[in-house]
């Protein structure tokens, strides 16, 4: 696979299709243990006068063990064809099984991050902010009853933008 560099501001895709309906991967980890998830909830947008993600991850995910340990993770769009591996990302847990080796998605490393050679873009993120989400933030109390009963809340991450990849067309 081919892919091209571009910057961050000519990303063409859609936000809310991307994370809401197209679903994403996130990784993180490096070439000795790596690991990815399925999310649905995130923002691309611009903070503290850089280009950035922010992902949420729930603590019980081992990406959330990679992401704590690591400085970088990537942000990963998959063709539509690919949706029952988005779906599987989404419900394995790479704790218990090798779901790259599962999934059958080859890893494309950029420094310690991997994207994958399967996917349309890949963004790659220095991880700048981490908080865990509380339940006295909410001014909504649904938003917390309905996500959390568990009370299993997510953790942001906000990472700058430091490199796109956009495959290439044949």
């Amino acid at each position: 696979m081919r892919f091209e560099t571009i910057l961050a501001q000519d990303i063409q895709y859609n936000p809310f299709e991307m994370i809401g309906k197209q679903w994403l991967l996130v990784s993180a980890g490096d070439k000795e243990r790596c690991n990815t998830m399925t999310a649905s909830w995130g923002g691309v947008g611009v903070i503290w006068n850089k280009n950035v993600v922010t992902v949420y991850i729930r603590p019980q995910r081992y990406t959330h063990e990679l992401m704590e340990a690591s400085d970088y993770f990537c942000v990963s769009v998959l063709p539509e064809s690919m949706r029952q591996v988005l779906a599987y990302c989404g419900k394995a847990s790479g704790r218990d099984e090798d779901k790259l080796a599962v999934s059958h998605l080859t890893p494309r490393f950029e420094k310690t991050i991997s994207g994958f050679e399967e996917a349309d873009l890949n963004i790659y993120c220095r991880k700048l902010y981490a908080a865990d989400l509380t339940p006295e933030g909410f001014t909504d109390p649904m938003l917390d009853t309905r996500n959390y009963p568990q009370k299993d809340y997510h953790t942001m991450y906000i990472g700058e933008i430091i490199k796109v990849e956009k495959k290439l067309q044949d």
